[in-house]
């Protein structure tokens, strides 16, 4: 199994300007590498490979001491498969028809990241105090907020050191054994993802939608405003435009903290997660709903709970979303509503309640019948209501 693990880097003035500089130059180095392949081609009609690109480069950092040769030796060979994996990606949008987008050069604002192998050019260790500190080439022993241990018997395969809002942060891949199943609670749920509310349960619990973006709203037009009428480039507009990003960053982070938050409990006390199987496109798609569904994130629920599950060793069950929010969960019948109708009124059965509570009871109902038979849920009636899904 492969995660992984984001860390906070706290770095002092010298660490920082070092930081930069090689930053800096591992971008020039991208950009030769782009622009070789440029005229190679435009001279030649043949392309370069990533081989013989390293041969180049391999002399240039020798040549280069004080500039090209800060950059380690495995960390230029990253940055050139990055060149090369960017020109494939090119051919083959260009190879299906599609938009094909040419590899771009990268300006200092488009250019944060730099990529490593553990024990070549980095190291995680403890110095003598016990305290976690990020031994990198060239800059040295660098503070690590490691606020969330490594798996035990992990290893780590990559590292990625990337600069954001004017601070540093480590992404460490690393590469375990599945962890120990969390114990089995015997209880499964039903859920029906919707924007009014994102998450309904069909036990009846529904989860409330933050909007945090909606909540900004305000603030984030007079930070647009003041941008637009500020001169592009100067000084003030770099200001407002940091202010804008710093702002989209939070909104960003409430969202992911929110997420993990919720599907961490969500695992921890079902063992069997039935949800639709969907994509939000139609949702995007719809300009009355798409900047909700943007806000929403559900995509990232999705994700986020399925690596959970995988971890935890237990289930998740994607269903059709077929009629879910028109059948009735009690009796089977088909009861037709717009969706500004939010309470599913059965003239059959009499039964009433939230519509999405009402789909996330026949979401759980489906997903109990496809399941498989030996699957161990201690005290779970695995009985579909009778009827016919999909009538």
């Amino acid at each position: 199994m492969i995660r992984t693990f984001k860390y906070r880097l706290f770095t002092n003035k010298s660490q920082r300007d070092a930081l930069d500089y090689i930053l800096w130059q591992q971008r020039i180095l991208y950009n030769a590498a782009l622009e070789q392949r440029k005229t190679v081609y435009e001279a030649t009609g043949q392309g370069v490979s990533y081989a013989d690109q390293w041969a180049h480069f391999r002399d240039e950092r020798r040549a280069n001491r004080d500039t090209f040769g800060l950059v380690n030796a495995t960390s230029l060979q990253q940055l050139l498969r990055r060149v090369d994996k960017a020109y494939n990606a090119f051919f083959r949008r260009l190879k299906a028809g599609e938009t094909p987008g040419y590899p771009r050069f990268k300006g200092r604002n488009r250019f944060h990241s730099m990529e490593f192998k553990h024990g070549d050019g980095v190291k995680l260790h403890q110095n003598e105090k016990g305290q976690t500190r990020l031994r990198i080439q060239n800059v040295g022993d660098v503070k690590v907020k490691f606020h969330r241990p490594l798996p035990s018997s992990s290893k780590i395969k990559h590292v990625v050191i990337k600069r954001s809002l004017g601070n540093w942060y480590v992404t460490l891949m690393v590469e375990f054994d599945a962890p120990f199943p969390l114990p089995p609670t015997g209880e499964v749920v039903g859920i029906d993802m919707g924007l009014k509310s994102l998450l309904a349960l069909s036990n009846g619990e529904l989860i409330d939608n933050p909007r945090w973006l909606r909540g900004r709203q305000k603030r984030l037009r007079v930070l647009n405003r003041k941008l637009a009428r500020q001169k592009k480039g100067g000084t003030n507009w770099r200001k407002t435009a940091y202010q804008l990003v710093r702002l989209h960053n939070k909104i960003a982070s409430q969202r992911r903290d929110f997420w993990h938050k919720t599907t961490r409990q969500l695992v921890n006390q079902y063992d069997l997660i039935c949800i639709e199987n969907l994509t939000p496109g139609f949702m995007i798609a719809n300009r009355h709903l798409a900047l909700s569904a943007h806000d929403a994130a559900l995509g990232e629920f999705r994700s986020l709970l399925t690596y959970k599950v995988e971890e935890a060793g237990k289930r998740v069950e994607p269903v059709p979303p077929r009629h879910t929010s028109q059948m009735c969960s009690g009796c089977g019948t088909i009861v037709a509503k717009s969706l500004s109708v939010r309470v599913h009124r059965c003239d059959s059965c009499g039964l009433e309640l939230d519509r999405d509570v009402n789909a996330a009871r026949n979401i759980l109902a489906f997903g109990l019948s496809v399941c498989d038979p030996t699957l161990a849920l201690a005290g779970v009636s695995q009985e579909a209501p009778h009827f016919q899904w999909g009538e």
